[in-house]
């Protein structure tokens, strides 16, 4: 169907899902909040947010939805996962409390927390070949980091002493900081871009 609007889903069971929202569909997304496994068939892609991956793990499968997801990724999904949202893309995670688990599908180990407290957030400015010579403006709030890029991941933006920040796998993508708090929709189009 030529011309539909892209039908962008953000997961919506905890974090900051109407951030997301509203800058999808400010670019023209049908952007909707996604709650059960069924919503996930009407949908082209998924947005993980930002907040807690422990919580985040915990009511995805109370949910159901847990499962569903690992298919959507297996089955090629477009998925873009902001800070806790990169956590549950990744396929090892550092630092984890027991039992966690995370949806998998990025070749990266991230490492929870790992600049501290919500005390210890900051901003940066980030260059971002992939989104033009423009810095990119990123927050970061109790963010992760990725320890290891395997060879099926590409880094994207790094800070200054070389942590990596941002990833990408084909269709899936992923950043420690919060592109939806900016006013920055660079990472949204881009990711859209993967919807074809």
């Amino acid at each position: 169907m030529a011309g539909r609007p892209r039908t962008v889903g953000v997961l919506a069971l905890q974090g900051d899902f109407r951030e997301h929202l509203k800058v999808l569909r400010a670019l023209g997304a049908d952007a909707r909040p996604v709650r059960r496994p069924q919503e996930l068939a009407e949908i082209d892609g998924l947005v993980i947010p930002g907040g807690e991956s422990t919580v985040m793990d915990k009511l995805s499968r109370a949910f159901g939805m847990a499962e569903p997801i690992k298919a959507a990724i297996a089955g090629g999904m477009p998925v873009y996962g902001t800070c806790a949202g990169l956590i549950m893309l990744a396929n090892t995670v550092r630092d984890s409390i027991d039992g966690q688990q995370s949806f998998g599908g990025l070749d990266v180990v991230v490492r929870r927390n790992a600049f501290g407290t919500q005390l210890d957030s900051f901003e940066t400015d980030l260059d971002v070949p992939v989104l033009g010579d423009e810095p990119v403006h990123a927050v970061f709030i109790r963010a992760p980091i990725v320890d290891e890029v395997g060879n099926a991941a590409r880094s994207l933006a790094e800070l200054d002493d070389g942590t990596v920040v941002a990833v990408e796998q084909g269709p899936l993508l992923g950043t420690s900081f919060h592109p939806e708090m900016t006013g920055d929709d660079r990472f949204h189009r881009y990711f859209l871009g993967k919807l074809g």
